[in-house]
């Protein structure tokens, strides 16, 4: 797991954010004992007691040294914690830092700590140009080496008898396991832009982005199970050469390999060793520590392949929503070797040593593991292992190629993630397609009309909440803070903050319509010429890194109770990953509505002028246009009811006759009665709001809420 970098400038809360992210490593070694940390288990890991000091090490070399007549803290240990630069002279080989039993673990904190007091001093000064980048780089390169060091402490457990458990439960950064999903869903392929060229960080090997022709191709919505790994095994999966790559079939033999890496067969049952310690094979989860020669071999036994990663990239940048655990579980190996994009070139300098050299004879993986730090994983990432290795937290979603005789069509992003997920949602038992999908311009149009309905209360009622508030919530901005609109619309609202935030220097709203944002962006910058306005188009549930513009807090704004459309855990997650996006000092303004009496709440979500199942039944005349399906748009109704067990409002589009729809070459039955559940709008407490927010890392600053018909509008704190 090796890196370099594209860097953004560090913001105002760099030490906030340096000193969050290095109390992590620590805290993963504060229950281990001094001998845990010393030994090296093999010669491809390394002690945890040598990643306390290589991270730290980073940081001097890289940053502290070049000030002019710079003192290091131990001049030895230039030597023994240099990892691989051979621009910063000799050092230890890797095979023999386990025999490095000085300095002391108590050492090695202490030097620890006081990179920590010198970079604290530093960042107080700011960066500038390089500077910027490897300060940047230095935080990522920490969070490799978090992931890193859980790694190497399993394989070190791993070869005690005693099968020990480094930690009581397994350190998972990246949160639950989400259930399967079953099934693939089609991509079309043609000309697809692969690679990093944008705002945030992105390693050097993550770029430039460019043009890959890819053939009409499918992708498995989930991971391969340890419970299809076992019917592999039973198989004779280890056994049949007729799988195998020649080299791959060479180390099964040579290594004894039946099965993956800390599994063994105990009377009758197959354990594996985790973090946790020994314990049953999960057959529902996905299985790990499989090197990319085991994968290639699943593959050929499944009958499918291993996508490359032009293939994995485009498939989640167009429909990210279809997939499960695509970051949060394990590294997926791909098809494609480790080598360089066209025009790629090594980072000046001294890090140019950390990607380039390693582009030979290495297989590419994407995706993220449970072990991968929060905020450190993206879809354009590029990890890297020899084929043989299989200690990382390594696994496998599998590919096949479009049926024959099926023509390819060349299409947007945007209409291919569409078709992707509304083909996806309507092949499942219960039918049912996201909300964001509403929203082309005409569907944006309807959505305004609504607003205005005398039985929809949500926008006046929040409206008036946020005129009688905005005053007492932009005093918590301070000076030059952005202002991150999530799902932005027509940015009527957010014009109520803007006029009481004299001292905002930039807004960045976050939409999926293109053209509701850009001419909602272009009227804001007429209205507020002093404030740069950066608009982003993307899905708030999948967000990408935010432009660095500000020097102030980072303030989330988020009305109209949206966060009521998602799932309780979508919510959660929603909330998480702003917080990481926003930053450790960060605000978050929240919208939601309140739970009230039945006949109102159905009343606001099927209004006597029928504009409300105009406005859900645009979802097919969108499909019909866009995609070229087949729907009866007047074999569908509109339905809206309350769902008080799950507390939220439901829209659905109910058949009423059976019959069959074409999108593309996917065919989907309908029964009479059966609905596509279109949107959920679930209705809070003060009591529900606090429990969402406080899961998802926030803190409740104030909760305010309107006269009848009640909303409310909450402050969060990071």
């Amino acid at each position: 797991m090796k890196a370099s970098a594209r860097a953004a400038s560090p913001g105002a809360d760099d030490l906030g954010r340096y000193r969050t992210l290095r109390a992590v490593m620590p805290a993963l070694a504060a229950g281990l004992s001094a001998e845990d940390l010393a030994a090296q288990s093999m010669p491809d890991a390394s002690p945890g007691k040598w990643h306390l000091a290589h991270t730290s090490w980073f940081f001097e070399a890289m940053i502290l040294a070049s000030e002019p007549g710079y003192e290091p803290v131990d001049p030895r240990l230039q030597q023994l914690f240099n990892s691989y630069y051979e621009s910063l002279g000799r050092r230890v080989e890797r095979s023999e830092r386990g025999l490095m039993t000085r300095p002391s673990l108590e050492e090695v904190l202490a030097y620890r700590a006081e990179i920590d007091r010198r970079m604290g001093d530093r960042i107080g000064r700011g960066f500038e140009g390089l500077e910027e980048y490897l300060f940047v780089l230095g935080l990522h390169h920490d969070q490799q080496h978090q992931e890193l060091f859980l790694m190497d402490l399993l394989n070190l457990m791993s070869r005690s008898p005693l099968d020990p458990a480094a930690y009581g439960a397994e350190p998972r950064p990246g949160g639950p396991l989400q259930p399967a999903r079953g099934g693939q869903t089609r991509f079309e392929g043609g000309l697809v832009d692969i690679g990093h060229d944008g705002p945030g960080f992105a390693f050097d090997n993550e770029g430039p982005r460019h043009r890959e022709w890819l053939e009409p191709f499918l992708l498995d919505h989930d991971l391969v199970t340890n419970g299809q790994w076992l019917t592999f095994m039973g198989d004779g999966g280890y056994r049949r050469p007729d799988l195998w790559l020649a080299d791959g079939w060479a180390v099964v033999k040579a290594e004894g390999w039946e099965a993956p890496l800390y599994w063994r067969h105990d009377d009758g049952e197959w354990t594996v060793l985790g973090l946790a310690g020994r314990a049953p094979v999960d057959p529902d989860a996905p299985v790990r520590h499989i090197s990319a020669y085991e994968a290639d071999a699943y593959a050929h036994w499944a009958g499918k392949r291993l996508p490359n990663e032009a293939e994995w990239e485009s498939a989640v940048a167009t429909a990210p929503d279809v997939f499960s655990n695509l970051f949060g579980e394990v590294w997926q190996h791909t098809a494609s070797a480790y080598s360089p994009y066209p025009g790629f070139k090594p980072t000046e300098g001294t890090a140019s040593e950390y990607n380039g050299k390693f582009m030979a004879n290495q297989r590419v993986l994407r995706g993220g593991s449970f072990a991968t730090p929060v905020g450190h994983a993206r879809a354009t990432y590029r990890n890297f292992f020899y084929p043989h290795q299989r200690w990382a937290f390594t696994g496998l979603r599998l590919a096949s190629n479009a049926p024959a005789g099926q023509r390819a069509r060349i299409e947007d992003l945007e209409t291919a993630r569409f078709r992707a997920e509304l083909v996806a949602g309507l092949l499942r038992p219960e039918k049912g397609v996201s909300p964001k999908w509403f929203y082309d311009a005409a569907g944006s149009d309807l959505f305004e009309d609504i607003t205005r309905l005398p039985e929809y209360y949500p926008t006046r009622q929040e409206a008036a909440l946020l005129r009688a508030m905005a005053p007492g919530l932009t005093d918590h901005f301070g000076d030059n803070a952005v202002l991150v609109e999530f799902g932005s619309g027509a940015s009527e609202k957010t014009r109520i903050l803007l006029d009481s935030a004299r001292t905002l220097q930039a807004y960045v709203p976050i939409d999926i319509s293109p053209d509701a944002l850009t001419a909602a962006a272009a009227s804001i910058a007429e209205a507020y010429p002093h404030m740069e306005v950066a608009p982003m188009v993307g899905d708030f549930l999948n967000l990408a890194p935010l432009p660095e513009l500000g020097r102030g807090r980072r303030v989330g704004f988020f009305p109209g109770s949206t966060i009521g459309n998602l799932e309780p855990d979508q919510a959660v997650a929603f909330l998480a990953n702003a917080r990481e996006r926003l930053g450790p000092s960060s605000l978050f303004i929240l919208g939601v509505d309140l739970v009230k009496d039945t006949a109102l709440l159905v009343a606001a979500y099927d209004d006597a002028q029928g504009v409300t199942a105009a406005f859900n039944r645009n979802l097919l005349v969108r499909a019909n246009r866009e995609l070229g399906a087949d729907f009866d748009l007047d074999a569908f109704e509109h339905l809206a009811v309350w769902n008080a067990q799950q507390s939220r409002m439901e829209m659905h589009l109910r058949a009423t006759r059976d019959m069959t729809v074409h999108i593309g070459a996917a065919v989907i039955p309908f029964a009479a009665g059966e609905t596509i559940h279109t949107e959920s709008s679930r209705k809070f407490t003060e009591v529900s709001v606090t429990a969402m927010a406080e899961t998802a890392g926030w803190r409740v600053v104030s909760f305010e809420q309107s006269a009848d018909p009640s909303v409310a509008l909450v402050l969060l704190a990071a």
